[in-house]
């Protein structure tokens, strides 16, 4: 087993589970320690749910990174980004992979588990990981995307 290499946490509804638990095998022979916050059976649940308990965390910084699953992806990011300070990014190829971190500096990824399967999901998960945010001129839009978040944040506050 390989020394730790951080901490990410993953989450699926019921079209995710197959690909998820292929996922916290394969980043556990990584070395990296996986927290998985379900689901743990097909019985249908609404991605939402999973989507936000998963993103709030993400937020608290106790994870390195996320990852979530569903059907499309789709829906798991757009719920995931609902979460203040959260910048998720479904990811179904290496460009959008690598760029997602490395310019958009995404805390949480999303699979389709009916769009890839395991091995592509490896492949893009590799990439992911090994990419940083960059800074340089990206800098400027994340920061950019951080004011956006915090002006409607102040509003609905209001």
């Amino acid at each position: 087993m390989n020394e730790a290499r951080g901490k990410i946490i993953i989450g699926a509804d019921h079209f995710g589970l197959p690909l998820k638990q292929g996922i916290i095998e394969y980043l556990g022979l990584l070395g990296y320690q996986v927290e998985d916050i379900g689901v743990q059976e097909d019985t249908p649940v609404d991605y939402p749910d999973i989507a936000a308990a998963l993103a709030e965390i993400v937020t608290q910084k106790q994870f390195d990174r996320g990852i979530l699953i569903c059907g499309t992806g789709a829906g798991m990011a757009i719920a995931a980004n609902k979460v203040p300070g959260v910048r998720a990014v479904c990811v179904q190829d290496p460009y959008t992979a690598e760029r997602a971190r490395a310019s958009n500096n995404a805390q949480i990824i999303t699979f389709g588990s009916q769009i890839i399967g395991i091995e592509v999901a490896k492949k893009l998960l590799d990439i992911w990981l090994k990419s940083e945010f960059q800074g340089g001129r990206s800098a400027p839009k994340v920061q950019k995307i951080n004011d956006l978040d915090q002006k409607y944040r102040l509003q609905r506050e209001r």
